[in-house]
């Protein structure tokens, strides 16, 4: 066995620890009482199971079958690993599952089955459907993949999907279309290459000839070269698209053709050959990770083309996850009895409209463009786009519904549009658009306490990642000791305050704060000494533009913290005040939670400024606020001092700023049920929206609050996050651990191009 690196022993680890593996179950029902046992087992179950052996469809109704994947395969064919095994491919297969629980909220099985017989693999897929709604085949090689789904198709009444196969072709498909509109071209006319000839490769060409493409005009090729009718010992897929044509070589095939399909391997496709295709070529370079023709130099050889990758870091990302837990979603939800040709042009249709529709602010804030809108560099929605959740399931039941294969019709589609939209909200794709948008322009963060082992290991974390560039303070040598551990070998700035190799950036520094500070009792020495400290000297780094951002309070008390960053950095134009607000991951949805670390009993007049703050970040997040001012009184019910300064302000808030979504006095329960909030107080302008910020009325309520939800429901906590200071500067709580840390770069990532566009 080669070397582990790092990177896989940091996988490893990933995968091993704290619990072995990445998925689990999860009771849906009560089980505290004996008498919940008692309905959960024996005696109770009995009485589903009779209704089911009466019934069978009852099954949907009284088990998880109607929201139960299976991911099921026999490890011959595992991403770019071959033929590894079932016992080894199951890491994928409970990945998979992951994806498919965080974009739809499917649960999933994963099935790894020992056999590379056909007629085996089939018969036990066959045995164990009645547990499944439906069956995703993955990482099966070809040709016995064809020949699987295809009699499993024929053989079972549930959804059944080879997602190598139709996955890919789906989402090209919509690309396609989209691409061939704005070189304006017809499909029925256009030329298609095609590299490679394995299952994907034969899917996306099938599914390109039912919306048109002719089988004249597709040159496919695989290893030995262009698949043509007078080659022997073809498969009967392949000899599907054998061609005519007199040609032996990719150069040929490529000389005047509108369209390039690549599955097959890097680097295959040279300048000359992009050179040669018609005019306004459309290039789907889809190898992964590196494709047939690398992006950059694509683009600089042909002006005129319109590119797609498998890659996240090009525009144009054809991605399975745009696919696959959308169409399963609908198919479910209507029981379809199996995945179509209808749907899945359904979706493709959905997806391809989907990207010609005005981008949400949310999704242009998260990649960060000022405005994603349809074109070349924009054919195929992003996969964080939170609409696809509602567009793609509809069509594809849709679809089912009219091909007659749908078993439970769906008769309101905008209560299922709300069902489908309500099922997300238990999903974190805020830390991953998080992530992405830092990646997109990553700044120079100051990391004040890089020394500490946790914290250097964010900052390495963060500087592999992409997230931001970080730079070390602290004891040089202690930093170097724990890089070598750490196996972190980048050449970053490392900086030790309290020695002297900085001294006249220490000096800069101090003059610039003794001229801000002389006349409130600040020496030149004095300034230029409380540079040794490394809150002062990172503080000052960003001030003088030197750093972007700063992260500090890993082994201090935030108040001691707080003190010589207001000295230093200041409040921002309009702040009056400073405040921190938390973000927590919730089964709800994010919930902003304000304020959790600075003021101890705000006045009225500082909770007006805390949730106009907590406005600010959320809309910076992209996200829509709705917010509900805390007390343990509703609207009035206490004459209380603390219920009445929450009382003043949202009479402010509604007076000055109507337009905002916020109300109170309100008790949590009122605040976070919006039925008992509608049937109580059907007045509040909250009643029939979904609450994501609470604005508590001391910071003793909103503390214990956050971190309470953090250690008892393992709600991921992101945060404080400082609101009001000048400068991108945050502060993390003692003893933060690796991802909060990240987490806050990244938020700190976040602030600093937010700051600088502003």
């Amino acid at each position: 066995m080669a070397k582990r690196t790092r990177q896989d022993l940091e996988a490893l680890a990933y995968h091993a620890k704290p619990n072995a593996g990445k998925i689990e179950v999860i009771p849906t029902k009560k089980y505290a009482t004996q008498r919940d046992l008692s309905l959960a087992y024996s005696p109770g179950v009995a009485a589903p199971c009779l209704e089911i052996k009466e019934n069978l469809s009852d099954v949907y109704k009284y088990t998880s079958k109607g929201n139960l994947v299976a991911v099921i395969s026999n490890g011959t064919a595992v991403l770019g690993l071959g033929n590894i095994g079932p016992e080894a491919a199951k890491p994928v297969m409970e990945g998979k599952g992951v994806l498919f629980k965080i974009f739809a909220d499917i649960d999933v099985f994963d099935i790894e089955v020992n056999t590379e017989d056909v007629d085996e693999f089939i018969n036990t897929v066959k045995n164990i459907a009645p547990t499944f709604g439906g069956i995703n085949l993955e990482d099966i090689k070809a040709p016995e993949a064809f020949e699987i789904e295809r009699r499993l198709k024929e053989d079972l009444n549930i959804p059944v999907m080879h997602d190598d196969q139709h996955g890919t072709a789906i989402i090209s498909a919509a690309a396609l279309l989209n691409a061939l509109e704005l070189a304006n071209k017809k499909i029925e006319e256009v030329k298609i290459v095609v590299s490679g000839a394995g299952a994907a490769a034969i899917s996306c060409t099938r599914l390109y000839k039912s919306f048109g493409a002719k089988s004249t005009n597709i040159v496919m090729l695989d290893s030995k070269g262009v698949i043509r009718k007078d080659r022997t010992g073809l498969s009967s897929q392949k000899a599907e698209f054998a061609t005519s044509r007199n040609i032996e070589s990719l150069e040929e095939a490529m000389t005047d053709a509108d369209v390039f399909i690549g599955l097959s391997i890097s680097d295959l496709v040279t300048p000359d050959m992009l050179a040669s295709m018609a005019k306004s070529p459309i290039v789907f370079a889809m190898a992964n990770p590196n494709p047939e023709i690398k992006y950059d130099l694509a683009i600089k050889t042909r002006s005129d083309i319109i590119m797609a990758t498998g890659r996240s870091d090009n525009p144009n990302q054809v991605n399975n996850v745009l696919g696959f837990p959308f169409i399963f979603r609908g198919a479910l939800d209507v029981r379809a009895t199996n995945i179509n040709e209808e749907m899945k042009k359904a979706a493709v249709v959905a997806l391809a409209e989907l990207a010609k529709e005005p981008v949400p602010e949310q999704v242009n804030i998260a990649y960060g463009k000022m405005r994603l809108t349809f074109g070349k560099d924009y054919i195929i929605p992003k996969p964080f786009d939170p609409r696809l959740i509602s567009k793609i399931p509809p069509a594809v039941a849709k679809a089912a519904i009219e091909s007659g294969v749908a078993q439970s019709p769906i008769f309101d589609w905008d209560k299922y549009k709300e069902t489908l939209l309500n099922r997300m909200n238990a999903d974190n794709k805020i830390v991953r658009l998080l992530f992405d948008r830092a990646k997109l322009d990553p700044k120079r963060v100051v990391f004040a306490e890089a020394d500490q082992l946790d914290v250097l290991k964010a900052a390495q974390i963060v500087h592999e990642e992409g997230i931001a560039h970080p730079i070390l303070l602290g004891n040089k040598n202690v930093i170097q000791q724990l890089k070598q551990e750490l196996e972190f070998d980048a050449d970053l700035l490392i900086i030790d305050p309290k020695d002297d190799e900085h001294v006249d950036q220490k000096n800069r520094y101090g003059e610039v704060f003794w001229k801000q500070q002389r006349r409130h009792g600040q020496t030149l020495f004095s300034a230029q000494k409380l540079m040794r400290e490394r809150n002062y000297f990172a503080a000052m780094m960003v001030n003088e533009g030197d750093a972007d951002a700063l992260i500090t309070g890993y082994s201090r008390s935030y108040p001691s913290i707080v003190k010589p960053m207001l000295e230093l950095i200041g409040l921002a134009p309009g702040s009056t005040r400073i405040a921190t607000t938390n973000v927590m991951i919730t089964q709800r949805g994010p919930m902003f939670l304000s304020d959790t670390a600075i003021n101890i009993n705000p006045s009225s007049h500082d909770l007006i400024k805390i949730t106009q703050m907590t406005s600010v970040v959320m809309k910076m997040f992209g996200i829509t606020p709705v917010m509900a001012m805390l007390s343990y009184s509703n609207f009035g019910s206490s004459k209380d001092q603390s219920a009445k300064k929450v009382r003043e302000a949202v009479n402010y808030l509604h007076r000055r700023h109507p337009d905002l979504s916020v109300d109170g006095e309100l008790q949590t329960d009122f605040a976070l049920n919006s039925e008992l909030l509608r049937s109580n107080f059907p007045f509040s302008k909250l009643a029939n929206k979904k609450v994501n910020a609470l604005i508590f009325p001391n910071l003793e309520s909103a503390n214990i609050t956050y971190k309470l939800l953090k250690e008892l429901n393992r709600a991921e906590s992101i945060g404080p996050i400082m609101m009001g200071l000048k400068e991108p500067v945050h502060i993390i709580q003692f003893g933060a651990s690796v991802d909060e840390i990240v987490n806050m770069t990244a938020v700190a990532v976040v602030d600093a191009q937010q700051k600088s566009n502003n």
